[in-house]
């Protein structure tokens, strides 16, 4: 397995051992330990399991105080996946990454506590798991506009399908800063 960082501290792209022949493949999805050994120590709590068609756009959302570390993988079809930190006084704040993943190409990635997440599904459909450090709460989930200027994703459609909550999302520049998470460095950094 390969852990590579990506350009924002924290988030972890994962590319999995695969082993497969003429009847199918066999990979290993989690193990606690070896995650740890490469910078995500995190405890997961909930998995949940998305199906959307192609188009759809999920995102961006967080939740405040109740971050959420999300590990990521596309059991079948394609998405492109976004992550946006979002923690007040951070040196990459308003800064994104993003990443294909597939059922085909059978990548993770890890995004961490203090980040916004979304998705928009490249193929047909898309059957999308994740695993939480946090159990979902309603009541601090946020949504950051899929379209921000400032923070200026390039998603592979300009015409998403969207959630009421997702079209209502207001720019990172108009949330207070009691909505977001801050910022603290690693100890020796």
């Amino acid at each position: 397995m390969n852990f590579i960082p990506s350009q924002l501290p924290g988030v972890i792209i994962i590319e999995p051992d695969i082993f497969g022949d003429e009847r199918g493949f066999f990979m290993e999805t989690w193990r606690a330990a070896h995650y740890a050994e490469h910078g995500i120590p995190e405890q997961f709590v909930q998995d949940n399991l998305s199906l959307s068609q192609q188009g759809v756009l999920r995102g961006l959302h967080y939740q405040h105080p109740d971050a959420q570390g999300k590990l990521i993988t596309v059991l079948q079809g394609e998405v492109y996946d976004v992550a946006v930190d979002i923690r007040v006084g951070s040196p990459t704040f308003g800064q994104w990454m993003g990443i294909t993943l597939s059922g085909e190409n059978k990548n993770q990635v890890y995004v961490p506590p203090g980040f916004a997440h979304g998705f928009s599904v490249t193929s047909d459909s898309a059957l999308f798991m994740y695993k939480c450090t946090r159990i979902y709460n309603p009541n601090t989930e946020f949504s950051i506009a899929w379209n921000d200027p400032d923070i200026g994703i390039e998603w592979p459609s300009a015409s998403p399908q969207l959630a009421d909550k997702d079209q209502q999302a207001p720019f990172l520049k108009d949330i207070s800063e009691t909505q977001l998470p801050k910022y603290q460095a690693e100890p020796g950094s």
